[in-house]
């Protein structure tokens, strides 16, 4: 089924229900919404957008990036969600890579972006987009459970991003898990997009569409913990999805100012380590409203999750160790904790996380090394450590793939150093991660220059500027004469991350 169905239904029974705010101010009803989003679909399909072909995003958080998306199912087509934080040329490849026949933009990343694809645009922003909205509506594309919906792009390990492909059965699995293992939905709830659309949080606007709740985009686009604050008053109950992080900088801002949180519902919480202290204090603050999630891209927002109930509860004796924990598995799917040879380990023993079900992906885009890697006798190799006890919680022990998080985003080591490599002083690098109080992890480049040079950071800066997005570019740089290896010739990070630990070294 095409997911752009729960929207007709939706506005066939309650075309009069607010949809889309903008800040406080409605902008669409439901009936406005799907109108819009079909006249878009009738304009894409008249400018030869076929079934199956994809249309990207490349833009902040705006109300009509839901019209946007809806529009594309409704033609048949998938999105291709680009992260409106990464470098123009990064969002080029990925339009080459995936093929997009059209590309939705705002912002002067839009600009940018035209000097380096010769994919068509269209400025979300312009009167040209309004004219697309107005046309007559289509009803939606048949589409099959396995029929790519969206496309999500992860970088990997190799430094280039890989495109997950996203079908209808998997966003519809998702959606459905939700208020079984998440958080119920009511059409007097309202879905608020602080975390960027094109990631967890957009993958959660379906079951807020079929329910008929209200979705709420900051007037910032992004997030500003006093601006959620705010919204949250006015336009509550509200639930939003934030990265550790953020929920860190929401509880000090909320308690620098002596508010508790009025109008939150539930928050979200994963895309990273939470530290206990942190959701602890959070809790003590704000009260039971808060259910972690742990997912992927290649299984989003679907592997396990701990409730509201548990996250609050201090009553139990192992409160800790739960809380310490993500949960245990959603309803759609199997987890496992398995040796290489995938033979489940003995409880509390670490092993690599695996997982099956409805949610997981089919598959990576044209790329089918990566996926016979990621895929294996039907199981999803996580790539994280971790540890389940025999009551079911999964604890995250490592992330193998070396994976920065930063902010709620993830940085990939080999993307950065491939940049800093091109440098004709660098002889050799090696990039990790830093805890940081505000972000997670900051990045470091350990740098090795080559004979009769010097480190010069300045010029490493600027070259990162030019090439990845500037959330990816190192924070510091230490000259080091060698890196430390291995007798197969591999850098242990290990040792640089203890480096970095040690006031003396680091």
């Amino acid at each position: 089924m095409n997911m752009a169905e729960w929207l007709i239904r939706t506005a066939a029974t309650g075309g009069d229900r607010p949809a889309l705010f903008h800040g406080r101010d409605c902008v669409a009803d439901y009936a406005a919404f799907r109108d819009r989003a079909a006249g878009l679909a009738a304009r894409l399909a008249a400018q030869g957008i076929r079934p199956g072909d994809r249309v990207a995003l490349f833009t902040p958080n705006r109300p009509d990036y839901l019209i946007a998306l809806y529009g594309i199912w409704i033609a048949g087509a998938a999105a291709v969600p680009i992260n409106a934080k990464l470098h123009p040329k990064e969002a080029a490849w990925i339009l080459q890579n995936s093929g997009a026949r059209l590309v939705f933009v705002s912002g002067e990343a839009g600009a940018t972006l035209g000097t380096l694809s010769a994919v068509p645009q269209i400025d979300m922003g312009s009167a040209a987009f309004a004219a697309l909205m107005q046309g007559p509506p289509m009803a939606p594309e048949p589409r099959d459970g396995g029929d790519l919906a969206w496309l999500f792009y992860t970088s990997g390990t190799t430094g280039r991003p890989k495109g997950v492909r996203i079908t209808h059965g998997m966003l519809m699995a998702t959606s459905l898990a939700y208020p079984v293992d998440v958080d119920t939905v009511s059409p007097g709830d309202a879905a608020l997009y602080a975390a960027p659309m094109t990631h967890g949080a957009g993958i959660y606007a379906p079951i807020h569409v079929r329910m008929g709740a209200r979705h709420v985009v900051p007037v910032s686009g992004g997030f500003d913990p006093a601006e959620v604050l705010d919204l949250a008053e006015a336009c509550g109950p509200v639930s939003m999805f934030l990265a550790p992080t953020m929920l860190r900088r929401l509880t000090d801002a909320a308690t620098a100012s002596g508010r508790r949180g009025d109008g939150i519902r539930t928050v979200v919480y994963g895309g990273g380590p939470m530290y206990l202290a942190d959701i602890t204090e959070a809790v003590d603050w704000f009260g039971p409203r808060f259910v972690q999630i742990y997912g992927q891209g290649e299984c989003p927002m679907a592997i396990t999750a701990l409730s509201r109930d548990e996250v609050a509860d201090r009553a139990h004796p192992d409160w800790r160790d739960r809380l310490g924990s993500v949960g245990r598995a959603q309803s759609v799917v199997e987890v496992a904790v398995v040796d290489p040879a995938l033979r489940p380990v003995p409880p509390d023993t670490p092993g690599e996380i695996a997982v099956r079900g409805l949610p997981v992906m089919p598959g990576y885009w044209e790329n089918p090394e990566a996926t016979a890697k990621t895929l294996r006798d039907g199981w999803l190799m996580t790539g994280d450590v971790g540890r389940l006890s025999a009551d079911g919680y999964l604890t995250l022990v490592d992330r193998s793939k070396d994976v920065i998080i930063s902010g709620g985003s993830n940085i990939y080591p080999r993307e950065v150093e491939e940049v800093l490599l091109t440098h004709p002083d660098v002889a050799e690098v090696s990039v990790v991660g830093r805890p940081h109080p505000d972000w997670g992890e900051e990045v470091v480049a350990f740098v090795v220059t080559r004979p009769g040079t010097e480190l010069d950071e300045a010029a490493l800066d600027a070259l990162c500027r030019a090439e990845i997005a500037r959330f990816k570019r190192p924070k510091a740089y230490v000259a080091v004469p060698e890196l430390p290896k291995n007798n197969y010739g591999k850098v242990l990070k290990t040792d640089l991350r203890a480096r970095l630990q040690d006031p003396e070294t680091g």
